[in-house]
């Protein structure tokens, strides 16, 4: 029997092995489908930010098991498109795991820069893990009584990840029992949010003035202590938590393979989710780069992951048995960014034209958070097959005042 591996159980690898298993059971065909991730769950990672992460891991045997793929918690070592084979470690040892399609979904991660005392005295929110880390510290740091050093917390870089982490601080803190909260973000650029647009910035430069977070602008790190940042101008913050959000990068496991990549570390793919230049290894999410609508190229985030999965499941299964693939095309692109309990802001297009505020993009961004993103879970294979489909969800809606 032919074998199918999806490499990354994220966005765009959980949906690839239900479109795959859907595309097989509408062709009427049997194939192995086998997803390796490290962990036994799925991640709804864009929520790794929030003050509860309650739901927000996702057992793979619930999503899986009800429509016959297997799925192994293991590293993924390496990968050979000559031979088609991949390497995994499992159980403290290396196995070789053979494929006739492979799709890599193996996600994004945070940049680290050698900066002393960063891995050892940093946070992050990257993964559900880290997220968990990071909440459990805070709330460690009530119990040692009131001081500066446990109520300040510094976030290094205020792009979209930095952003959402300084807003919902000052209520992780508040959750947390920790009073007096001094929020600083920090970033080498002249102004926040430098991708958000000239029209978004001011409405989360409001939103950060509302809730009190500092910002700290055209400065570096030079250095993270248990007790303090220090900045390259020689300023020392005094802090428990320094929480790092500046920048991502694809799996470094692309760098292994004899291709192109952009200066994210992504591999090219075509419409269909083929990587170029790769025979029978398909590529989506955060690893994977293409002109989706023929001009603007995806951006690291489950609003393509989600559709790239489903399209390279489906493909990936058509490609095996000879049958016509789709071809991904999305012709909108918004952004909602979460800005704690001030609200949100709601941009379209990629010029980034604000189109809602406050409350009423936050209900949207909730809908996004909460129920947009996840899969089913009722355990029935025809309501996963079906939303695996591949198609392209309409934008999310906007309900009430524009606004806010």
């Amino acid at each position: 029997m032919a074998r199918i591996v999806v490499l990354g159980a994220g966005f765009a690898g959980l949906w690839a092995a239900i479109g795959a298993a859907r595309k097989l059971d509408e062709l009427g065909e049997a194939a192995e489908i086998l997803v390796v991730d490290r962990n036994p769950y799925h991640n709804i990672r864009v929520r790794n930010y929030e003050v509860d992460l309650n739901d927000s891991a996702l057992p793979l045997a619930d999503l899986l098991d009800p429509i016959g793929i297997d799925h192994l918690a293991a590293e993924v070592c390496a990968v050979d498109p000559v031979d088609q084979k991949v390497t995994i470690r499992a159980n403290g040892g290396l196995e070789i795991i053979d494929y006739d399609r492979v799709v890599l979904t193996l996600g994004s991660e945070l940049v680290r820069p050698a900066i002393a005392g960063l891995a050892s005295h940093s946070f992050d929110v990257d993964t559900y893990a880290a997220a968990v880390r990071l909440n459990e510290h805070l709330a460690a740091l009530s119990r040692l009584g009131p001081s500066p050093e446990c109520s300040t917390v510094v976030v290094v870089g205020a792009g979209f990840t930095g952003i959402e982490v300084a807003t919902e601080m000052p209520g992780k803190l508040a959750h947390a029992g920790i009073g007096n909260p001094h929020v600083i973000l920090i970033d080498p650029n002249p102004v926040v949010g430098a991708t958000i647009g000239e029209s978004g910035r001011p409405v989360v430069n409001e939103a950060l003035s509302a809730l009190g977070v500092e910002t700290r602008l055209g400065a570096k790190v030079a250095g993270v202590g248990p007790t303090g940042i220090t900045l390259t101008s020689g300023e020392i913050i005094p802090t428990r938590t320094v929480v790092w959000c500046a920048g991502m990068q694809a799996s470094p496991l692309t760098a292994s393979l004899a291709v192109e990549r952009d200066r994210y570390g992504r591999l090219a793919v075509d419409r269909f989710m083929r990587a170029m230049n790769l025979q029978n290894v398909f590529a989506a999410g955060d690893i994977a780069v293409c002109k989706i609508d023929g001009a603007h190229s995806t951006v690291m985030s489950c609003q393509f992951a989600r559709p790239m999965g489903r399209f390279a499941g489906h493909n990936v299964v058509a490609d095996l048995f000879g049958k016509p693939m789709l071809p991904l095309d999305i012709d909108w692109y918004v952004t909602v960014l979460d800005l704690g309990t001030w609200g949100a802001l709601y941009t379209a297009g990629w010029d980034r034209r604000v189109t809602a505020i406050g409350p009423v993009a936050k209900a949207t961004k909730r809908i996004i958070n909460h129920d947009r993103i996840y899969p089913p879970r009722t355990g029935h294979r025809e309501d996963l097959f079906a939303a695996a489909a591949p198609a392209v969800q309409a934008p999310p809606p906007v309900r009430g005042n524009p606004s806010g």
